[in-house]
């Protein structure tokens, strides 16, 4: 039972290592004048919308934009991933 105990600790603390190192990874997209940048936590930390862009091509860049970024963080949380050795107790 303990072994059990401390594999899930173990798994925890390499969960968190991984989180922290996520944070500090960044990606950036741009689309038709809306920038985002997202950390690997896929938290927004910049969004910027050009002036003089309609109610209607704004949203539709931003939803674009946040979308393509949010696949770009999937991608290098999968190779921190992998680079960091996995998770090997899940599979």
């Amino acid at each position: 039972m303990f072994n059990k105990l401390k594999q899930i600790k173990d798994l925890r603390d390499q969960a968190k290592t991984m989180q922290n190192a996520l944070a500090k990874e960044s990606v950036s997209v741009e689309r038709g004048g809306v920038k985002i940048e997202m950390n690997g936590n896929l938290e927004v930390t910049v969004l910027t919308i050009a002036d003089g862009s309609s109610k209607e091509s704004t949203e539709k860049n931003t939803k674009e934009a946040i979308n393509e970024a949010i696949k770009k963080t999937q991608k290098l949380m999968a190779q921190k991933l992998q680079e960091m050795g996995g998770f090997p107790g899940l599979m």
